[in-house]
């Protein structure tokens, strides 16, 4: 089931869709926006897009929203939203990451469908509260590790399946970049102050901003969580109070190692996230910045180029992609995908019916994968870089 042949001719009603966070002056509120309308199986029709109520309604009038659906709080939201007939059936929570959780609940709890930025939580202990609640609802739960849902990934992460690598020896995880080099959270930068604030971000900086990201796409590629890691966690810009540099060794339970770099002051990197697998018969490469190719190379033979949608593409990044190879297809279309993978989940619980086992999205469990390898992490740089157990 591809992309363009999920939408079915007689069309589904859309989700009704609503947004926490992602008002005025935000960044990655209009890119969920964005994603959650690619393939139009969405509609926003409400928001409590700011924790100020004035510059909430003024950001939903930008949008066009019924006045009326123009909360002051997201308690007050998901209250209203519930009791509706036409109430949302979906929200996206697209806030600091201090108010994922409280948002998720008061959600949950009132049986609307969660979609949820990343990191997950401050703490596994709240992650862990969360995933609890997640499973009592019984409602869909995504978390938009978005980099999994570009189709070349789905490409590496299949054939790792298939076994073409044999069996998997090493994993290497980059995702350098530069725009926190000077303290530009003094500056008036308002993403950099929250992602920099421990009651806003949680214990981890740039290792929870942009570190989880890295090693997410690790495990979502080679199947496998690590079990142990050994992290140097490092503040280079004076009077920051989170990291700006990871430096991770990671072990896993099959006898796989890896490595993982993250930085936000490795100044010429705009967004240089790239993963590279190595097993005993073949190893692969690929980069974000240059994301529709993936190079595989077997072992003795000459490195191999697959294009998204082109000559030896498999069915895995053909079902995620949209438009013929040639044609880029980047981070919107990446957040689309994880999207439009939960709302077929979502219209799966809508009609009762069996999830296509083909659907894949990241979810609590992701979550909660992300906030143990964050407070290990944390934990073995504190502790003189000492190997820790994840989990």
């Amino acid at each position: 089931m591809t992309i363009e042949a999920s939408h079915s001719e007689a069309r589904a009603p859309r989700i009704r869709l609503g947004m926490v966070g992602g008002g005025q002056g935000a960044f990655i509120g209009a890119v969920h926006r964005i994603a959650a309308r690619i393939d139009d199986r969405y509609e926003l029709v409400a928001g409590a897009l700011s924790s100020d109520a004035e510059r909430s309604r003024a950001s939903a009038a930008d949008l066009g929203l019924d006045p009326a659906r123009a909360y002051g709080s997201f308690a007050e939201m998901a209250q209203a939203e519930a009791a509706r007939p036409d109430g949302i059936e979906a929200v996206s929570i697209v806030t600091p990451n201090h108010m994922h959780v409280p948002a998720a609940k008061a959600f949950l709890e009132a049986g609307i469908h969660v979609i949820c930025d990343k990191p997950l939580s401050l703490s596994v202990a709240e992650a862990e509260e969360l995933a609890a609640l997640v499973e009592r609802s019984g409602r869909v739960f995504a978390l938009t590790h978005n980099y999994t849902g570009y189709p070349m990934i789905r490409e590496a992460r299949a054939r790792v399946m298939a076994g073409e690598l044999g069996e998997l020896r090493l994993v290497q995880a980059e995702y350098p970049q530069d725009w926190l080099a000077k303290a530009a959270e003094t500056e008036g930068s308002k993403q950099a102050e929250w992602r920099t604030d421990p009651a806003r971000s949680g214990a981890g900086g740039c290792i929870g901003d942009i570190g989880t990201h890295a090693y997410n796409l690790a495990s979502f590629i080679t199947g496998q969580d690590a079990s142990e890691l050994l992290a140097q966690l490092t503040t280079f810009v004076p009077g920051r109070r989170l990291d700006d540099d990871v430096q991770i060794l990671l072990r896993y339970a099959g006898g796989m190692r890896g490595m993982l770099w993250a930085s936000q002051v490795a100044v010429g990197h705009e967004n240089g996230l790239k993963i590279r697998v190595y097993g005993t018969e073949a190893g692969l490469e690929w980069t974000q910045a240059d994301p529709n190719y993936l190079w595989f190379t077997k072992l003795g033979e000459p490195k191999q180029l697959i294009t998204r949608n082109g000559a030896g593409a498999g069915a895995a990044s053909r079902r995620v992609s949209r438009i013929p190879s040639g044609h880029p297809e980047g981070y919107l279309e990446g957040f689309a995908n994880i999207y439009t993978e939960a709302a077929e989940a979502i219209l799966a619980a809508r009609d009762g019916r069996a999830l296509d086992s083909a659907v894949s999205f990241p979810g609590i469990r992701e979550g909660l994968a992300g906030m143990r390898f964050i407070e290990a992490a944390v934990r073995s740089s504190r502790n003189g870089n000492s190997w820790e157990r994840i989990g």
